[in-house]
């Protein structure tokens, strides 16, 4: 009995170690025997997500917004440490996508509080306010949860051919050289990650996701377009206008430009395309 007692005891104090009184969960005084229970609390420090669910396996289920409350003080500034803590500690089946968490690799894109972000680049707001909404990228296949479908999206991508084009090897046979100046005609261009959240908010891609080659795939081959190594420019430009769907779909609603976590201007480089096309 003794034994036990002591055993028991043992058990009370580790669980208590283990939690903080500021934690999303209390710990239950009522057992004193190391029981405790998951309860959720709404501190003044807790923040409440509102996440999507659905799971491409059941169907059936429609989808519908979880809620979890999170102490940040516990929590990094960024939605996605918040994600991660969430599914670390609340739910290991919640669903999404991430890498680098540094906005590079564009992996977390997702729509937050209604605007396509990178949830590891997005800060969380004060738990005074309302309640986040996290959701998958809009009108794109979601596969589960915040995981949606791209397939389509990186064969767009592949279709503009983005890889350098030249005629002939380089002259000193190692490598092709360019000025200060033909390099800079790429800023704006290169530094896009092909996180999707430009095409995704694009009405003109909602209504021709087949056609339209949307935002993301144009300003890249943009890219390739102004890229003074590159010797095809010309055959670059007559694919996209060969069919008249796959560039002109563009309506210049810029809604790719405000979306893109990068601060780019899909929608400036699509225009200057056009010009490209109709004034040689």
């Amino acid at each position: 009995m003794h034994r036990f007692k002591k055993g028991a005891e043992k058990m009370d104090s580790v669980i208590r170690r283990n939690l903080t009184t500021s934690s999303r969960f209390t710990w239950l005084k009522s057992h004193p025997k190391g029981h405790h229970e998951k309860t959720a609390t709404k501190g003044e420090m807790s923040k409440e997500f509102k996440i999507y669910r659905w799971s491409h396996g059941s169907p059936a289920k429609k989808p519908f917004l979880q809620s979890f409350f999170v102490d940040i003080r516990e929590c990094g500034p960024m939605v996605l440490d918040a994600l991660q803590k969430i599914k670390a500690e609340q739910d290991s089946s919640l669903s999404y996508r991430r890498s680098c968490r540094e906005g590079i690799c564009g992996s977390c894109a997702m729509n937050i509080d209604g605007n396509n972000a990178l949830a590891c680049l997005h800060p969380i707001d004060a738990p005074s306010s309302k309640a986040t909404m996290i959701t998958p990228l809009p009108h794109m296949f979601v596969i589960k949860d915040l995981v949606v479908d791209l397939t389509a999206f990186y064969h767009q991508y592949k279709c503009i051919e983005p890889w350098l084009k030249p005629r002939s090897p380089p002259e000193d046979g190692r490598e092709y050289r360019q000025s200060p100046s033909e390099r800079r005609k790429l800023d704006g261009l290169y530094e896009c990650i092909l996180c999707a959240c430009c095409s995704s908010a694009c009405p003109a891609y909602w209504w021709n996701p087949e056609e339209y080659l949307g935002p993301a795939a144009l300003l890249q081959a943009r890219r390739w377009i102004v890229d003074s190594r590159d010797d095809y420019a010309r055959e670059r430009l007559q694919a996209l206008t060969e069919d008249v769907d796959k560039m002109y779909r563009c309506r210049t609603i810029r809604n790719c430009t405000a979306a893109c976590p990068k601060k780019l201007d899909p929608s400036n480089a699509i225009s200057n395309m056009k010009v490209m096309h109709q004034f040689g």
